[in-house]
């Protein structure tokens, strides 16, 4: 895939955080590649999640861009020095923004994006030209201040590494995967053990899942034996856990009350402004459905199962080819915007 804004076919991704460092400095891809294989390696020996959120969606789009012919420099200052004119991106956490200060238009994300009070401060000192969220939602907050720089752009999922698993043998009727974030003892009352109840009086076997309490291995496991999986999440700007369910063919039952309850977001978001918990879904996928129609829409959902097929949505509009296109398409929007404003 050949972008006409980029030399050589090559772009250079900047990403700072945990498991990898964007210095300027003698040795420091080095120290960064030490520093991040030890950790990996504490991580693994722990049992815990070897990459955060923001590195495994770097990650996944330096794969996704490499699987259709982009060269990708990662934290290669010397390579955008020589060619201040090509877009770079930007990755990671706030550090990213002291440590990559140059002159290449920027495309930023994944990764934090910084409060209102001091984005734009950063956006023109490191030459950001659009910035980038997981779906159209969370944009919404940001599009009164940001305009059009401000853009949707989804991680890949690896549909390799999350393959077919609906030919396995399957022990488990339902995967309940408990992401509650917020007034977890109202929504265990009200949500979590209405279902579980239900489950119970419908003869159906199922495993519960506690984000963050749980490593890889055991949710590649547990979605190997389950025939459905139920995604408990109050909302979504992207959510990969239930993107790679379906992508390993598991249909989901999805809780989508559609409000946004995140305090720091309610604060920026325009008012009536719809928020969801699978922004990436249509009716392949499975069913979405709210609180009070809980069993009776889960009734409608297990009658349906075998009629689903999410890996088919993933297929056409999660995978690498799609997320490399969207991404060549905002590097060149962020050149086109640097070049109207001189």
């Amino acid at each position: 895939m050949i972008n006409s804004v980029l030399k050589n076919n090559t772009v250079a991704l900047f990403y700072d955080g945990f498991e990898a460092q964007a210095t300027d400095k003698l040795f420091g891809e080095l120290m960064s590649d030490l520093r991040g294989q030890a950790r990996k390696f504490y991580r693994t020996l722990r049992k815990k999640q070897i990459y955060t959120g923001y590195y495994t969606a770097f990650l996944n789009l330096k794969r996704s861009l490499e699987s259709v012919g982009i060269t990708v420099r990662v934290n290669d200052f010397s390579y955008a020095r020589k060619n201040p004119d090509q877009p770079i991106g930007i990755s990671g956490y706030p550090a990213v923004f002291d440590k990559v200060r140059l002159r290449n238009p920027a495309v930023f994300g994944p990764g934090f994006v910084p409060p209102p009070v001091k984005i734009e401060a950063v956006m023109q000192q490191c030459n950001i030209r659009v910035v980038t969220l997981p779906s159209e939602w969370p944009c919404t907050i940001w599009r009164p201040l940001l305009g059009d720089a401000v853009q949707p752009m989804f991680v890949a999922i690896d549909t390799e590494s999350w393959p077919d698993l609906s030919h396995h043998s399957k022990t488990i009727d339902v995967l309940v995967y408990d992401k509650i974030r917020w007034a977890q003892d109202d929504r265990r009352k009200d949500l979590l053990d209405p279902l579980l109840k239900h489950l119970t009086r419908k003869g159906l076997s199922f495993e519960v899942l506690r984000y963050g309490d749980h490593h890889l291995g055991q949710f590649r496991h547990a979605l190997s034996g389950a025939r459905s999986m139920a995604f408990l999440c109050e909302h979504e700007t992207q959510g990969l856990a239930y993107q790679e369910a379906m992508s390993s063919n598991v249909p989901i039952f999805a809780w989508d009350e559609g409000i946004l309850v995140d305090p720091h977001q309610s604060k920026l978001m325009p008012p009536n402004t719809p928020v969801s918990s699978v922004p990436y879904f249509d009716e392949r996928c499975g069913v979405t459905f709210k609180r009070d129609t809980t069993t009776g829409t889960f009734d409608t959902f297990w009658d349906q199962l075998d009629g689903f097929c999410p890996r088919d949505y993933v297929l056409g509009n999660l995978n690498f080819t799609a997320c490399a296109a969207r991404y060549l398409s905002l590097l060149e929007k962020a050149v086109e915007d640097n070049q109207s404003r001189g």
